[in-house]
C-alpha cells in the first residue's frame, strides 16, 4: 500500500503489481543481471558507426588557399585527391587485412576491414588542377591552392 503525497482523507491505493514487481527489481541489481544489462547499455552508448571523417583546415594565404589534414596512421598510398570545377575532394581508404595460420593446430583466421572518409570542399574560383601541389608528411597532408584571379570587366556609361 502507498501514501498518497497529498495527505488527503482518500484510501490508500493498493499497487495490483507490487508484490511481482519488487522481487523483478531486486533480480536486476544482482551482480550477473546488474553486469550484463550495464554492458548492454555501454554499447548502446557508442555511435553504430565510428567516426568516419577528420579534421580538416582551410587557411587564405593571400594569393593561395592551403588545405591542412590530419591523417595520422594513414599511408601516402591510401591517400586520394580529385579536383571538379571549384570542388576539392580528400578521400582516405584504410583496409587491413588480417591473417592467422596455425598448422599445429589447424587454425585459420582471416579478418577484413575497411575504413573510408570522404570530405569535400568547395572555393569560390575554380581550381587549375596543374597548380595545385600537395605534400604528405608524418601523418599531415598539405594542399596548396592557387587562386585563380579572373578577367575584370570595364563598365562604359
Amino acid at each position: 500500500m502507498t501514501k498518497r503525497p497529498d495527505n488527503s482523507k482518500l484510501p490508500e491505493k493498493p499497487e495490483p503489481f507490487g508484490k511481482w514487481f519488487k522481487p523483478f527489481q531486486e533480480l536486476l541489481n544482482e551482480p550477473p543481471v546488474k553486469g550484463l544489462l550495464e554492458n548492454i547499455d555501454e554499447f548502446f552508448r557508442q555511435p553504430l558507426f565510428p567516426k568516419s571523417s577528420f579534421q580538416v583546415d582551410v587557411q587564405d594565404r593571400g594569393d593561395k588557399h592551403l588545405v591542412t589534414a590530419a591523417l595520422p596512421g594513414v599511408r601516402k598510398e591510401q591517400i586520394g585527391i580529385d579536383i571538379i570545377g571549384d570542388t576539392l575532394t580528400i578521400s582516405v581508404k584504410k583496409q587491413d587485412i588480417l591473417t592467422e595460420e596455425d598448422d599445429k593446430n589447424k587454425v585459420y583466421r582471416r579478418s577484413e576491414s575497411l575504413q573510408r572518409s570522404i570530405r569535400t570542399l568547395s572555393f569560390p574560383h575554380p581550381i587549375e588542377e596543374r597548380k595545385v601541389k600537395a605534400s604528405y608528411r608524418d601523418g599531415l597532408l598539405e594542399i596548396s591552392i592557387p587562386k585563380v584571379k579572373g578577367k575584370t570587366i570595364e563598365i562604359h556609361e
